[in-house]
């Protein structure tokens, strides 16, 4: 079986240019508060990661199927629709901890791997912040290098 190219990497493109590229308005103010929570948990300036993903850090991973890649450790998307944070949501031990956060967020809808909030206005940012910085950890302990 040929290997899959994956289609999410780094480049070299600017978030600056794309957070002012954005068609709608609300995404334009509402991705520098998502940027600057990510920075302040992980302590890293973002990179694009395909057309559309504002990324910190790397990790690479491997699926039991052989599939394996490189992707941000943490971001985001501000899409049309809803702002899209990548988070884990398998916290392992801290599963509780981890649902306490989500019961206290505010108005949302989650997926495997995403956090999906229509406006930043609808959520406590305070537990936002505190969302990611607990992805990050996970994140960082199950994928130390």
């Amino acid at each position: 079986m040929a290997k899959t190219e994956i289609k999410t990497k780094a480049t070299d493109a600017t978030v600056a240019g794309y957070i002012a590229s954005l068609p709608e308005a609300r995404r334009r103010e509402e991705a520098p508060v998502i940027d600057a929570i990510h920075r302040r948990v992980t302590g890293l300036e973002p990179r694009m990661w395909g057309p559309s993903i504002i990324g910190y850090g790397s990790y690479n991973y491997r699926y039991d199927s052989g599939h394996s890649g490189t992707m941000c450790r943490a971001g985001f998307s501000p899409r049309k629709a809803a702002i899209t944070l990548y988070v884990m949501m398998d916290y392992g031990d801290r599963q509780a901890e981890a649902g306490a956060l989500f019961a206290q967020l505010g108005k949302h809808r989650t997926s495997k791997a995403c956090l999906y909030v229509t406006k930043l206005a609808d959520v406590d940012l305070e537990v936002l912040e505190r969302i990611v910085a607990l992805s990050w950890d996970v994140m960082n302990a199950r994928y130390p290098t």
